[in-house]
């Protein structure tokens, strides 16, 4: 059944002239990342080590309140460095290489979109790899956080570093919101995979797709499955090896 479907995926990305990709946690589960809301998923697994919830360490109010808290819970469980792309990391940048993807849409903060090849990644939520001191506005990279004890500091002026990513209570960055939605506008054929489509505003972007062919890559449901034309549940490796393999770039 999956390479049947494969097979009508690859046929659909041969015809299409703009594909968009849109993305969220399970494009990384296969490369060692865990998603957010599944189960065994950060959120539902519990962890007995911190005191409080996820959703509290990770927004802007507990960042300001518990800094170190927050960096002891955000190195441990928010930050993969020797993760690897997968199989659709891998098949999204040789689309884009070909020519025919134009953007890549991620919900995830992981940087494995670029590790893998691909150039016009819009992360609706940041980076784990770029991070921002509150004081003199000085950027570092991971290395900063990861290599440092503690509350990270700037080396130049000795204030807190913040990473660059979208905390709970945070706007998402408006110039990267309007870039998301032109892409998808643009698109005669979207890809949307491994996202429950229920956190907003990232989700509703997918509302705006109305150019083709939309193709949904997840494991369980979601508020769009009834518009997709194409649905899959297997793993997204498994189905981007099989694309990738009907595509002959395996």
């Amino acid at each position: 059944m999956v390479q049947d479907q494969a097979k009508m995926l690859a046929e659909w990305i041969g015809e299409a002239k703009r594909i968009v990709f849109f993305g969220g946690a399970g494009t990384s589960t296969e490369s060692g990342i865990p998603d957010f809301r599944s189960a065994g998923g950060l959120y539902e697994s519990g962890d007995d080590e911190f005191p409080y919830p996820p959703e509290e360490m990770l927004s802007r109010e507990f960042f300001a309140r518990q800094p170190g808290t927050f960096y002891e819970f955000y190195r441990k469980r928010m930050v993969y460095e020797d993760a690897q792309p997968n199989d659709m990391h891998r098949l999204l940048a040789e689309l884009e290489e070909s020519g025919q993807l134009g953007a890549v849409i991620t919900q995830n903060i992981d940087g494995l979109h670029q590790k893998a090849g691909s150039v016009n990644v819009l992360e609706l939520h940041g980076s784990v790899l770029r991070n921002t001191c509150l004081s003199c506005g000085a950027t570092y990279g991971l290395e900063a956080v990861m290599h440092s004890v503690g509350i990270p500091r700037c080396a130049a002026c000795g204030g807190m570093l913040k990473p660059n990513v979208v905390l709970y209570g945070e706007m998402l960055e408006t110039s990267v919101l309007e870039a998301a939605a032109a892409a998808i506008e643009a698109a005669d054929l979207m890809l949307v995979g491994g996202t429950s489509l229920t956190v907003q505003p990232a989700a509703s972007l997918v509302g705006m797709f109305d150019g083709g062919r939309l193709a949904l890559l997840n494991r369980t449901p979601t508020p769009y499955d009834s518009h997709a034309d194409l649905r899959f549940t297997e793993p997204m490796g498994t189905i981007a090896q099989s694309v990738r393999q009907a595509l002959g770039y395996v």
